[in-house]
Parts: C-alpha cells; sequence; structure tokens
C-alpha cells in the first residue's frame, strides 16, 4: 500500500471523531465539515512520521479551527441577547443512521447545544473536550492558551451553566414521544390547562427564525406563558411529523412539502422542560429531512 493512500486511511479512521468533535464545538453541521476537511488538507502538508498518536493530532488541529472559528464569529456578534440556534440533526423514529449514532453520542440534545453557544470561546472547548471527550486539562490548556488550572476553571463554569440551563433528558424515548403527543394533542383541542399540565413550571421557549438577527429571537418562561401561545400550535398541528431531532423526540413542521419549523423537546420525568424552534426558512432550506414522508 502506498504511504498517501495509507494516510488517506487512516484519516477515515478518525474522520466521525472529528466530526464529533467539531460539532459539538461549532453547533454548525457545514462549519464542522470544514474544520474536518481543512484538517485533512493540513495533515497532508504536514511531516507526521514523528506523530505517536495521529488522532489526537488531529483532535488538536480541528480544535485550534473552531476555537478560532468561534473567536471570529463572537466578533461578527452584534447583540449579545441574539439567539443561534445550531444546526439540528434530523432523523426517522425507528430508524438507525450510524453516522448520526457517531454524531449525536452522549445525548448531544439541541438544548445542550443552544446553551453552549453562550459560552465564550474558551470555555465552551474546555467544556466539550474534558467533559465530552475526556481530554486532560493539560492537553487542552496549551490549545486555549491558559494554565492548566484555568482551563479547569473554565469548564467547571461552562458546566454549571449547562446543567443549570439544560437539564439532561428522560433517556425513555417513548416517554418523550408521549409527552410532545400530549402536547400537540392539547394544542389541536385549544385546551389551555392541558398543555400547562405538560409542560414544567419553568419551562423555556427559545426560537431563532430570522438567521442571526436579535429581532427574530423569542424567548419566553414558564408553563402558562409557553402555553398562551397555543393558537399558534393549534394551527401547525395539522403538519406536524414526528421525527428525531438530535437523537430526542421532536417534529419537523411541514406545509405543501416545504419544512417551515423544526421544533426539538427536552422531557425530563414527564414534562417539557425545554422547546427549541428553528424557523428561518434559508437554513430550513438546507436541512436534510432523513426521508422524512414530506
Amino acid at each position: 500500500m502506498d504511504a498517501e493512500k495509507l494516510l488517506t486511511e487512516r484519516f477515515e479512521e478518525h474522520r466521525p471523531h472529528l466530526r464529533a468533535v467539531s460539532y459539538r464545538m461549532l453547533g454548525s453541521l457545514s462549519e464542522a465539515e470544514d474544520a474536518v476537511q481543512e484538517a485533512w488538507l493540513r495533515l497532508e502538508r504536514t511531516d507526521t512520521s514523528d506523530v505517536e498518536n495521529l488522532g489526537g493530532w488531529l483532535t488538536t488541529v480541528v480544535t485550534r479551527l473552531c476555537l478560532n472559528q468561534l473567536r471570529a464569529r463572537e466578533q461578527r456578534r452584534e447583540d449579545p441577547l441574539e439567539i443561534r440556534m445550531p444546526d439540528p440533526v434530523i432523523g426517522r423514529e425507528g430508524v438507525v443512521d450510524p453516522e448520526q449514532e457517531v454524531l449525536l453520542a452522549d445525548s448531544v440534545g439541541l438544548a445542550l447545544l443552544v446553551v453552549m453557544e453562550s459560552l465564550s470561546p474558551a470555555e465552551r472547548i474546555a467544556f466539550v473536550l474534558h467533559d465530552m471527550f475526556a481530554v486532560p486539562f493539560d492537553e487542552i490548556a496549551p490549545v486555549i492558551e491558559k494554565t492548566t488550572a484555568a482551563t479547569r476553571q473554565l469548564a467547571s463554569r461552562a458546566r454549571r451553566r449547562v446543567q443549570g440551563q439544560a437539564p439532561a433528558p428522560d433517556p425513555d424515548r417513548s416517554r418523550q414521544r408521549a409527552a410532545v403527543d400530549a402536547f400537540f394533542a392539547a394544542s389541536r383541542e385549544g385546551d389551555f390547562e392541558a398543555l400547562v399540565a405538560v409542560l414544567d413550571p419553568d419551562v423555556v421557549l427559545r426560537a431563532d427564525g430570522a438567521a442571526g438577527r436579535a429581532r427574530g429571537s423569542v424567548v419566553l418562561n414558564g408553563a402558562r406563558t409557553v402555553a398562551s401561545q397555543a393558537v399558534t400550535y393549534r394551527s401547525l398541528a395539522p403538519f406536524v411529523r414526528p421525527a428525531l431531532v438530535n437523537g430526542a423526540a421532536g417534529v419537523v413542521v411541514v406545509v405543501e412539502g416545504r419544512p417551515v419549523s423544526v421544533m426539538a423537546f427536552t422531557v425530563l420525568d414527564g414534562l417539557i422542560v425545554a422547546i427549541d424552534v428553528l424557523t428561518d426558512p434559508e437554513r430550513l432550506a438546507g436541512l436534510d429531512l432523513g426521508g422524512l414522508d414530506a
């Protein structure tokens, strides 16, 4: 086997891991793929004959690329209250997609990624690498140009924010789906109290509808406030297609063959604790709907 083919095969072995790392860091499927591809180009141009751990080397390269992208994104961000909804990964219930399984291992729900958008670039890198991929702090520190102690503090601060705002969902998808079905059943009937009953008292609804413009962002808090939007949900109910959104029970709303929104639900102890909604037409048009029936 020639050297180039061997290098290609070794890289392809690491590609799924690199995509998973990049997606968690960036929340963008296209940007994650770009980072992985750039890592390949850098590998081609670099003599790695003395690199003992190629996976670790590639992870470091991808991390630096993602860090640069996060910093650039932060500089472009004009309004700190702006919600940037990450790219959802859409799947069909009951259908196993090996690539999605690798990409979404460890329950990387949309709500978790939304909260991670509020982290600083260094916090996000430290949290993703340490808490999701068990990279030691002393290996992360040089990448973000911090001391090991400071890196540990960054990850700890990020962890507290994530745990406080994005609790781990119920692992039982059937319980998740039951709560989502109850939500839309109550919506169809216009039953306000039934809606309130399926929502956690502190439920949060976040919507990003206008591609990077804060005026398109909506945040609602509390069961009665969220349930007050029942008229909107009722109009959408006939067009709901059940789907997995980042591995959890969710829906895609499809009107005349065109997706008009993706709704991700976080369900805990039978109650909906978060609803994250993407309605930006440009981003919806580019989604891979995973073979959902239109």
